[in-house]
């Protein structure tokens, strides 16, 4: 008898495992090696491996396969999203090193949660069946969970990973309502491959020929699963853990999930209903429609209000769900690049914006409040400088990719013919740029109330403040070659 090797195909999910590798040899060389120079070591191997992760993306660049039994799709949809993903975890481990060290609390545990945070977000980018997609959903939450009420002194912080976990909960619930209606509905969880009792291509061969009578349950499920994705994106009226956890999680993590969940969830979103349920776009977009309306309203006008900044940066970032949401209306090529294009920019500028506060706040994070930075710019202009250089980002003036990211979601949205919805896009953005001049007044044209300790920024901090600006004004000017990236990032089918 003959025995033929299975094909054993792992090219899909290669970041992932050389990330959990990492993760996973970051907590033993800890607990053998020790607190010796940890903030050496333990920074340094989360670097090589993201770095890794990111070279065995680029090595599959242009490859478009079905692996794991049809489980994990290799396109470049996914491969775009996980080296967007593992930039930001970068980031975000640089940043934490001095944020760490200042604060006493470097363990070996942070960077494992980070790296298994990417994992899951990679996991999601890339999922080709339902199970998958909330597997992935619940690996980087748990670790979001427990990154958030990562200091244990602070009572916010507590409260926040609470707060978050509780409706996290209710995210799951609903998205696995979705699932279990997508099975009842095609006999397949698979997005895809052939499968299921009626021996469909997945939910996108079954969309494609059935007649429109028994699709009424797939129409039930699509809006469940994007309630469940909504939490995710902090999507109004999903997006009341927001604020909370925000400001309660170290903002190292902040920024981190600001930029990466986002993505992550966004990724899950565009792949379900630009590709597998494109064929009910028009039962699904009123729903989007309304959401993005609300949540560019919500998040631009409770911003103007807010005194701290990092809950103002939280429903700045509840807004961006809504102008990134113009581009998934649109439903069209356009649309899904242009919201790529959004997804990569606004990644960075938000991460260079949490890491200014990072600097800012001091030991505990006691100055986050917007009269506590009153004349910035003459104890330190450079930092003002940049604050104010994300800011303009995040508000969409010329010259910043945030300019560019709103005009490409902009136009594919008129392209397919919602020019009002853009309307309402633009005069929220006029409503946002108000509360970023508020704290750019703030900086520069008032003084103190009281002498405040000199800032003493560490050199990695400092890297990624200057790289994200560097990257911000970049693709403001020269953003061709990463929407020609975001173009070829196309869908397995």
């Amino acid at each position: 008898m003959n025995f033929t090797p299975p094909n054993v195909e792992l090219g899909g999910i290669a970041p992932e495992i050389a990330l959990s590798i990492t993760a996973l040899l970051i907590l033993v060389v800890h607990a053998f090696v020790g607190d010796r120079a940890k903030n050496v070591y333990l920074p340094l191997m989360a670097t090589v491996g993201l770095g890794a992760s990111i070279a065995l993306c680029v090595v599959v660049w242009g490859q478009t396969d079905l692996q794991l039994a049809g489980m994990v799709a290799l396109d470049g949809f996914a491969t775009f999203i996980k080296i967007a993903l593992a930039t930001f975890g970068l980031l975000t481990v640089w940043l934490a090193r001095d944020y760490l060290t200042r604060e006493g609390v470097e363990e070996s545990e942070f960077y494992a949660l980070v790296l298994f945070a990417v994992t899951g977000m990679m996991l999601m980018a890339g999922a080709a069946d339902l199970m998958m997609m909330f597997l992935a959903l619940e690996t980087f939450s748990l670790a979001l969970y427990v990154l958030v009420g990562y200091r244990r002194r602070s009572l916010a912080g507590q409260e926040a990973s609470m707060k978050y976990f509780l409706l996290g909960s209710f995210s799951s619930a609903f998205f696995l309502l979705g699932v279990a209606l997508t099975y009842g509905a095609t006999g397949t969880t698979n997005l895809y491959e052939r499968g299921g009792a009626a021996g469909v291509e997945g939910v996108f061969g079954f969309l494609a020929s059935a007649p429109s009578q028994e699709t009424g349950m797939m129409v039930i499920a699509a809006g469940f699963l994007i309630v469940g994705l909504g939490f995710k994106v902090a999507a109004v009226p999903f997006h009341m853990w927001t604020p909370d956890a925000y400001q309660g999680a170290p903002s190292p993590v902040t920024g981190f999930m600001a930029a990466s969940s986002k993505v992550a969830a966004f990724a899950a979103v565009l792949r379900l209903l630009e590709s597998a349920l494109i064929q009910l776009r028009w039962d699904w977009r009123p729903l989007v429609i309304g959401v993005a309306v609300v949540t560019m309203l919500v998040g631009s006008v409770v911003a103007v209000v807010q005194e701290d900044l990092k809950r103002m940066l939280a429903y700045s970032s509840i807004a961006h769900a809504g102008f990134i949401f113009t581009g998934v209306i649109a439903a069209n090529d356009r649309g899904v690049s242009g919201s790529l294009f959004y997804l990569a920019t606004y990644g960075l500028t938000v991460v260079g914006a949490f890491a200014i506060l990072a600097v800012l706040a001091g030991r505990e994070e006691r100055r986050t409040r917007l009269v506590d930075h009153k004349g910035l710019f003459y104890e330190n202009p450079l930092l003002a400088a940049a604050l104010t250089l994300f800011l303009l980002s995040l508000a969409g003036v010329p010259i910043t990719s945030g300019f560019v990211g709103k005009f490409v979601v902009f136009g594919a949205a008129i392209e397919a013919g919602y020019e009002w919805v853009v309307v309402i896009g633009v005069l929220t953005s006029a409503i946002a740029t108000f509360f970023y001049l508020r704290v750019m007044v703030v900086m520069y044209m008032q003084e103190p109330d009281e002498a405040r300790p000199p800032l003493r920024p560490g050199p990695l901090a400092l890297g990624v403040i200057g790289l994200t600006a560097l990257a911000t004004l970049v693709f403001g000017l020269f953003w061709s070659p990463l929407i020609q990236l975001a173009e070829k990032a196309t869908f397995y089918f």
